[in-house]
């Protein structure tokens, strides 16, 4: 049954060539259902509100909020997720590397009780091998130091139900970030496996330190287990330092001319003790940037401009 609104959101950041494109192979799928098209400009520096405007034109179901500035994938998913009606929302990037097609079955999952829907990758064909060995390991990193498990090999492509937009939107924590808060909601959850294609125009915005960050975000938001490794690597140190101090101790007693040791283990020791203070330092560090946002409570996003919403 088709008597459900349906919602696409398809946040947006310099892809002004891309944007015909991906409606002339979304909309086909789409004309069989109810359904609104929600984009979002993140500040995009190109012609891509202009592009969006003339859809709206021909489709009142588009919709556009644009952003003063660059605010960041996550954000203009949230301002996405404030706006939508639907029944179930869809969250689809630009580039076409996530296939529209799979949109029916995504929905029929939903239709059979599944609350979220991850669109998840068997192959990625667009990728070249760094792309994907550090894809593989941002999802194992995060796993290992996170208490909530997010599934591998999948992105911001999914389908979201109703239920689970309202408990996202009535969250307000911030930085959001929202492949942790879906699945730390625990709702049911199935699958559908796609093969990832050839982003059609322009460049990747997610490159090896924008990831690193994504990553760093996500571990910080989801877990304090960093901390506690800090504390075990301390722990570690300490008890090596004692040791240090025994093992010299009986060196002086049974060798006293073997006591002087030389610069290398010096320097090795004062290396490895400065290397985990600062990385002890930047780790608290990282949890203390994060309160100091939430206690600044500055907007997540200032919008410029609405249209059909």
């Amino acid at each position: 049954m088709n008597n459900f609104l349906l919602s696409i959101i398809i946040p947006v950041f310099n892809e002004e060539q891309n944007i015909e494109p991906l409606l002339k192979r979304l909309i086909p799928i789409l004309k069989n259902y109810q359904y609104e098209i929600i984009f979002v400009d993140d500040g995009s520096k190109d012609k891509t509100p202009e592009m969006v405007k003339k859809q709206v034109n021909k489709n009142n179901r588009i919709k556009l909020i644009s952003f003063y500035r660059n605010f960041g994938h996550q954000m203009a998913l949230v301002a996405g997720y404030g706006a939508a009606h639907g029944d179930c929302v869809i969250t689809i990037d630009a580039d076409l590397q996530d296939p529209p097609e799979i949109i029916p079955q995504m929905i029929d999952k939903w239709q059979a009780g599944a609350k979220i829907i991850y669109a998840k990758r068997n192959e990625r064909q667009g990728d070249n091998f760094f792309k994907k060995t550090t894809a593989t390991i941002f999802y194992q990193l995060i796993n290992f130091l996170s208490d909530t498990p997010i599934p591998q090999e999948v992105g911001d492509f999914r389908l979201l139900d109703k239920q689970v937009v309202e408990f996202l939107n009535n969250l307000h924590e911030r930085p959001s970030f929202l492949r942790g808060l879906v699945s730390w909601g625990g709702y049911p959850t199935e699958f559908v496996f796609f093969k990832r294609e050839k982003r059609l125009t322009g460049q990747t915005h997610y490159g090896f330190f924008k990831m690193l960050n994504f990553a760093l975000e996500g571990i910080t938001s989801f877990s304090v287990k960093p901390l506690r490794i800090a504390t075990y690597f301390g722990f570690m140190s300490g008890i090596f330092g004692f040791l240090g101090i025994i093992y010299e101790l009986i060196r002086k007693a049974i060798s006293p001319q073997s006591f002087v040791i030389g610069w290398a283990g010096l320097f090795t020791a004062i290396m490895f003790l400065g290397g985990i203070q600062l990385i002890t330092i930047g780790i608290i560090g990282e949890y203390i940037g994060k309160i100091y946002q939430e206690v600044q409570k500055r907007p997540k996003y200032i919008i410029k401009e609405k249209i059909n919403i």
